[in-house]
């Protein structure tokens, strides 16, 4: 079965979602973009802010390989 563009829909996460998924505090999670380790966020209008689930997940995948690796 393939997937289509509509299907693979990239929904953008707020902080809290962001928290919860990678188990980090938000003055962490803002740290970890201040040294380019983190996803940067996306501006939504206002003082909104959101990230690409795609993004999050890729990170959440890239420190698990890491410490399978070491």
């Amino acid at each position: 079965m393939t997937t289509t563009a509509a299907e693979k829909v990239d929904r953008v996460l707020p902080i809290k979602e962001v928290m919860y998924r990678t188990s980090l505090g938000r003055s962490t999670i803002y740290r970890h973009i201040d040294n380019n380790t983190f996803p940067k966020q996306i501006s939504l209008g206002g003082k909104r802010v959101g990230w690409l689930e795609s993004s999050i997940q890729n990170w959440i995948d890239a420190q698990h390989q890491n410490s399978v690796e070491s």
